[in-house]
């Protein structure tokens, strides 16, 4: 067992990509971040162009590089997700995600199925993940900004 345990670190640093040494905390976050957008635009088993403009838009957001870019569309399923601490980075996360369900022009329920399993991974309470759920595919559809997301997800999901 032991021994398995060791080559499969061998291997795993044997494969790490050059841009995998020394990131940052916030580095670390924005790639689990962007995998977590990557998962959810999976969720169909298609990348549509309207899905790939906005991966695109959303990497170059959180400075991702080509070849990470690439390994993540990959290797997606390989990365953990990251919660967030911050209530307000939740939202943040939450409206990403929102946008891309949006970004087809329309939500497949396999892709909101996702987004309520996204919603307890960012540590919204279980109980009300239907309503956050909801009121995010609601809001995204009618092209509210961040501000206004945030506010009524804060309304929703009083804490």
């Amino acid at each position: 067992m032991f021994y398995r345990f060791i080559y499969i670190c061998r291997y795993k640093i044997k494969n790490m990509a050059v841009s995998d040494y020394n990131l940052s905390g916030d580095q670390k976050r924005n790639i689990a971040h962007f995998a977590s957008i990557v998962k959810l635009a999976m969720a169909d088993n298609v990348i549509t162009e309207g899905e790939e403009k906005l991966l695109k838009r959303v990497a170059k957001h959180l400075h991702i590089l080509e070849e990470k870019y690439t390994d993540i569309l990959k290797n997606y399923a390989d990365y953990p997700m990251h919660t967030p601490h911050n209530y307000n980075e939740r939202i943040e996360r939450l409206y990403d995600f929102g946008k891309m369900i949006y970004a087809d022009k329309e939500v497949a329920s396999v892709e909101a199925k996702v987004l309520r399993r996204i919603c307890v991974g960012l540590g919204f309470p279980i109980d009300n993940v239907e309503k956050v759920t909801d009121e995010t595919i609601h809001l995204i559809l009618n092209n509210n900004d961040l501000e206004d997301f945030t506010k009524a997800i804060k309304y929703v999901n009083r804490i």
